[in-house]
Order: C-alpha cells, then structure tokens, then sequence
C-alpha cells in the first residue's frame, strides 16, 4: 500500500508508487511523519512553488511565524535561498501566499448545504491537519497587525467565512437573512476550532450538537 491523499483527506491507496502522487492536492501536515529521505523524495515531485508553499505551511503551523527564519524555510523546502525568494519575494509574502493556499484548500472541501455539514468538515479537517488553533488568527496575532498585507489575508478568511456560514443558515432555514443565527454559529464554529487545541476534535463535536439545535425550528407556545 502507498500513501496517497486529494485535498485534505490523506488516505491509502494501491500504486506502483511508493510516495503520494505530486500532482494531487498536498496536504504537508499528512507526511509529516515521513522522514528526511522519503520526504526529499516526495517533495522532488513537486513543482518548485508548490514545495516551496507546502513545506513553508508545516513549518509555519508547527513552528509559528514569528520563531521561524528564512533558514529554516528554505531548508525545509529544499532549495537554494535565491530560489526561494525568487518565487516568493520575501518572508511576508510567503505568509500571505501560505495563508492564502490554506484558504482555498480548506473553502474547496464546503461544498455543502447544513450546519450539520459544516462542523463535520471541521472536524475532519482537524483531524487530518491537527489541532493547533486557526493559523489565520494565529498569523494575525504574531504579526500584531502591522503588515497590512497579512491582515487583508486573514481578513478575507474572516469573510469568506461568514459569508459560507450566512448562505448555509439563510439557506438551511429558508429565510433572506438571520443575522443574529449566522453570528452564533459563527462563534461556535471559531470557539470550537480554539477549544479543540485541548479538548481535542470532540469539541468540534459539542459545538455541531449545539449548532443543530440553534437550527431547529422554534417551538411554538403553549
């Protein structure tokens, strides 16, 4: 068996491959316990951006942004410093193309139509990923705000995650707005993300038990 993965679901697949094909989605943090060969092996597969990116959002998850150094990065990737800032520019441009790649992977798997739906896809998320806290929040912080073209990356996060939780309620609940819903499954949907650093995925659990009944249509009085 060989290890395969698309998007953020990291599963075992029959190949005549020994490492996961490089054309498929990377999910970094899914080889994180190959070692430093297979891992050289693996990343050679890939196109110099893409490894540069993947090997850049383990470091960054795992090692935080501000206690990371460019050293590290580019020994992490696996290529000459030139060549790294040669396809990204600078550290903080790196962070954005990191948080921005992060985005797109984690919005590509929301394709559904439930709340419900919505804290599955967490969960399975965190599962896969680990349970490290939101690294958009966790940029934001280290950064303190100060470069702007950080913040713009987390603040579209921050809308598009509104956005994708304000169509499903409205939808779910068959209405044209319900602002004061969206804002609750919202503070679940990020509380459990935090809360999930240690009580673990069942936490992402409590809050899904508790978003579906923040849906379920009121009772009417007695």
């Amino acid at each position: 068996m060989a290890y395969g993965y698309r998007d953020s679901e990291f599963f075992f697949m029959k190949t005549k491959t020994a490492f996961p094909a490089p054309h498929d989605e990377l999910n970094f943090c899914a080889i994180a316990s190959f070692d430093n060969v297979q891992r050289s092996f693996y990343l050679c597969g890939m196109d110099i951006k893409t490894q540069i990116l993947s090997s850049a959002e383990y470091v960054f998850d795992h090692g935080g942004f501000a206690a990371t150094g460019m050293d590290q990065l580019v020994q992490a990737a696996q290529v000459s410093s030139r060549t790294l800032y040669k396809y990204v520019g600078s550290k903080t441009a790196l962070i954005v193309a990191v948080l921005n790649e992060r985005a797109r992977r984690f919005f590509s798997l929301c394709q559904v139509s439930s709340v419900e739906e919505i804290f599955e896809v967490l969960e399975k998320w965190t599962l896969i990923e680990g349970a490290r806290g939101c690294l958009f929040l966790r940029a934001q912080a280290e950064t303190g705000g100060d470069a702007p073209d950080i913040a713009a990356a987390v603040a579209a996060y921050r809308n598009q995650l509104r956005e994708l939780i304000e169509n499903i309620v409205t939808g779910q609940a068959g209405c044209s707005r319900d602002d004061e819903r969206v804002e609750q499954i919202l503070v679940l949907f990020e509380g459990a993300i935090s809360t999930s650093t240690y009580c673990g995925a069942h936490a992402i659990a409590t809050a899904r038990t508790v978003a579906m009944l923040l849906m379920s249509p009121t009772k009417p009085p007695a």
